[in-house]
């Protein structure tokens, strides 16, 4: 798991993704009951294997070492809520941030967006000011959750979400695909600005090319890619 999150980690600054330590990585093991994350702060370039931190489903740190990530309630949040996801990712990369601070979600405007998110990528309600004091990153993963249950999205249909002036985050079966989703997003982020800018009375495309896109790659009966020998 340590190799694994620290691989995802190093891949955000790799993918333009992050800038200076803007961003993080986490991953879960139910059946082990462990969630490893990187370390709060440290430097992509000075960080090593060793300093993943690891805590239990709670966040109760179980190793000596470094002090966790500062999202790490938020990452907690999102396990227990979404069962079926085993790795969260946060960054602040650009385009994507442009769009939470906005308060506004991504339409799909082009079946790019299609392949990969099943729909608008929401934006989340801002949290209030009790909220940001009392637990902030406990409250960013409520109010992420509680945008889902809202709006009655699959967050396995669509992994990922804008926090409202804040940034991204996604998810996904495994931290190579979570930070995968993370560049899709921020992509995304930016063909629908530029989108957009050249023709602001755009609409979303019709849902049965978003339906078609997406599952071609999702379901039962995807039939993008090669079989898995």
């Amino acid at each position: 798991m340590k190799d694994r999150v620290f691989a995802a980690n190093l891949a955000l600054p790799d993918a333009g993704l992050v800038k200076l330590t803007w961003g993080n990585v986490s991953e879960i093991n139910r059946e082990a009951g462990l969630i490893v994350i990187k370390p709060s702060g440290v430097p992509y370039d000075q960080m090593k294997i060793c300093d993943m931190v690891v805590t239990d489903l709670d966040g109760k740190i179980l190793e000596d070492g470094l002090k966790p990530s500062s999202d790490l309630a938020t990452h907690v949040e999102l396990y227990k809520a979404f069962n079926e996801i085993n790795s969260v990712v946060h960054t602040h990369s650009k385009n994507a941030v442009m769009w939470a601070q906005a308060g506004r979600g991504i339409p799909a405007y082009g079946t790019t967006h299609a392949d990969t998110f099943y729909g608008v990528v929401p934006c989340t309600r801002q949290l209030t000011s009790e909220e940001v004091a009392s637990a902030y990153e406990l409250g960013t993963g409520k109010v992420i959750v509680e945008t889902f249950k809202e709006k009655i999205i699959d967050p396995l249909a669509v992994p990922g979400v804008l926090v409202y002036g804040h940034g991204p985050f996604t998810w996904g079966e495994t931290p190579k695909k979570a930070v995968e989703n993370s560049i899709v997003l921020d992509e995304i982020a930016e063909m629908a600005s530029m989108t957009e800018a050249v023709n602001h009375e755009v609409l979303p495309i019709p849902q049965y090319l978003l339906d078609k896109h997406y599952f071609r790659k999702h379901g039962a009966n995807a039939y993008y890619g090669q079989k898995e020998k």
